[in-house]
């Protein structure tokens, strides 16, 4: 009998965990995937590789399908986790980028592979399923080069993560569609089954787990919190399991109801560790399913479908975005970061695997294209930024046409920038504006606003504005850090400029002082004087009384700031390069 030690579910488990613990922090610190990392761990420990040489098969899965259960759980926790993060605040903010573009992406680029597809005479079915699953790209990946290269505020970063937000909420449908496909014959039952287990899953999570979730908070005991987690998210998986469906699409169900509830956060950091751990399950298992030996005798059609599929994908969405007025260096920074398929295209073909509607050497191929083009992904993600790099145009190509020399610059173009600009009109003062969200940019150009988009922050586009030749700059941004970068840069390389600079309150005016500021207007002490103002004059004072003790008010509070600040302030007049009009 063995011992429990020498067993071959033992050893599966020390081989799946050992690959964790090595994978995860060595690719992180490549800034590399995991994702990569997993499925090279299912090729090497698969039956193909070690598994076939007897000095080391002790090193090799004894089973991998064995892994399927908690791999499919891996991929229920990881769509359970991306419900979460869709909020109905977050679809409503970037309603244009999910629904516009990435209902365009999706549906365009499965158009392109299904026609690609249509000669090879695959059927509609499986036709319909590769061309869907690879359209689809890594949400994983994506996110972690976006984040990385300090870009999710970006023109692009801001596109492409609505695209793989549309995409993550599209999985539902597709794994419910090929649950139900099982049975072409009983298809309608199947569809109204599983459509009627999403609704109760759904009533369920917004009913009962709130109530489940505050129990468990109250008894202040992390465990039981991932205790609750765990139970709502296999109570889905198994309900959708039952109905037919893909276990994963109970859990994204799951996670879109939890989305607005008080507990989102809490639950995000507690499935956090099982969910990377049990995903390297799924991507392990895919690694082992790849039949190598008929790869290496035939690598052609992998080879070809790999670069067919990046570049199906790369030159659709570059031309949407051309054709919807994007510049260039935008343009291919998401079109090669969205280019390869993802760990998602793995489930939904996993699925459909499960659910007959692939198999043989299609599906065989059809993994092997997916996983080696998110092999590729980070590679192609970072070629896309260095390409936005290049071009230049992301952050400074309108700024080079429309910065003109006599005018305020505005930076941050909200609510206080846009009440700035007005003043400034009223007054026929020339000024030019810089934002960083495109939406509002596009909004303000069709209004004939002189308002550009960029990152103020990067070097090369203050250079673009002019500064030498403006009258002053105002700062109205409200990010601490941003905004005392800006003034240390601003100030060291234009140290006579007039810099007006918006500060939360007293303490901040004065640090910001210090910093460099001509002026530093505290928001706080400014609403305290307005009411004041309004006050007054309600009770029946003088208006010009009013006015002149306001100001009089304004000028000794500015003078304890300054003084605050413990530096020498220089007096605007002589720091000012303002010329007259």
């Amino acid at each position: 009998m063995a011992l429990p030690l020498e067993s071959a579910g033992f050893k599966d488990i020390v081989v799946v965990l050992g690959a964790a613990g090595l994978v995860i922090p060595a690719f992180s610190a490549l800034r590399i995937s995991p994702v990569i990392g997993f499925i090279l761990v299912g090729i090497i420990a698969g039956p193909q590789v070690l598994g076939a040489i007897p000095a080391l098969d002790m090193l090799a899965l004894s089973n991998p399908d064995s892994l399927f259960a908690p791999a499919e759980m891996g991929v229920a926790l990881l769509l359970f986790a991306l419900g979460l993060e869709l909020s109905a605040d977050r679809i409503r903010t970037m309603r244009q980028q999910i629904f516009g573009y990435g209902a365009l992406q999706l549906l365009g680029a499965a158009a392109l592979i299904g026609a690609a597809l249509l000669p090879f005479g695959l059927g509609l079915v499986p036709t319909l399923v590769l061309a869907f699953a690879l359209a689809l790209s890594s949400t994983a990946v994506g996110l972690q080069l976006l984040s990385a290269g300090g870009k999710v505020n970006s023109q692009a970063g801001r596109i492409a993560i609505g695209v793989l937000l549309f995409q993550d909420m599209a999985i539902a449908p597709l794994l419910l569609l090929i649950g139900a496909g099982r049975d072409i014959d009983g298809f309608g039952g199947s569809l109204a089954l599983g459509i009627g287990t999403l609704i109760s899953i759904a009533l369920a999570c917004r009913l009962l787990a709130p109530a489940l979730f505050l129990q468990a908070a109250r008894t202040r005991r992390s465990e039981l919190f991932l205790a609750a987690a765990l139970v709502v998210v296999i109570g889905s998986a198994a309900a959708a399991a039952g109905a037919g469906l893909s276990p994963a699409v109970g859990g994204l169900v799951a996670g879109l109801m939890l989305a607005e509830t008080d507990y989102r956060r809490q639950i995000e950091a507690a499935i956090q560790p099982f969910e990377g751990l049990l995903l390297g399950v799924f991507l392990i298992w895919v690694g082992t399913r790849l039949d190598l030996a008929a790869l290496a005798a035939n690598p052609l059609p992998v080879v070809l479908g790999v670069a067919a599929v990046t570049a199906l994908k790369a030159a659709f969405v570059w031309a949407a975005l051309r054709a919807r007025g994007h510049r260039r260096g935008v343009a291919a920074h998401v079109a090669l970061l969205l280019a390869s398929p993802s760990e998602t295209s793995l489930i939904v073909l996993g699925a459909a695997i499960t659910a007959g509607l692939i198999g043989g050497s299609v599906a065989a191929q059809a993994l092997a294209i997916a996983s080696f083009s998110l092999a590729l992904s980070p590679l192609l993600g970072m070629a896309g930024a260095r390409a936005e790099r290049d071009d230049g145009s992301a952050h400074a190509g309108e700024a080079e046409m429309e910065a003109k020399p006599e005018q305020t610059v505005i930076i941050g173009f909200g609510r206080v920038g846009r009440l700035v600009a007005q003043m400034l009109d009223m007054h026929g003062q020339p000024w030019l504006a810089v934002d960083s969200d495109p939406d509002e940019v596009q909004r303000m150009r069709r209004a004939g606003k002189p308002v550009l988009y960029g990152d103020a922050r990067r070097p090369e586009l203050l250079d673009k504005l002019k500064l030498d030749s403006a009258r002053a700059v105002v700062l109205t941004i409200d990010a601490s850090q941003a905004l005392e970068l800006l003034i240390r840069r601003i100030r060291a390389s234009h140290p006579d400029l007039c810099l007006v600079v918006r500060a939360r309150d007293a303490a901040h005016a004065s640090s910001l002082y210090r910093l460099g500021a001509t002026d530093a207007v505290p928001e706080t002490v400014e609403s305290s004087l307005h009411l004041a103002e309004t006050v007054l004059v309600d009770l029946g004072v003088p208006m010009g009384k009013v006015i002149a003790s306001i100001h009089e008010k304004r000028e000794a509070l500015r003078s304890t700031i300054q003084r605050g600040a413990e530096a020498p302030v220089r007096q605007p007049m002589a720091r000012r390069k303002v010329r007259p009009q």
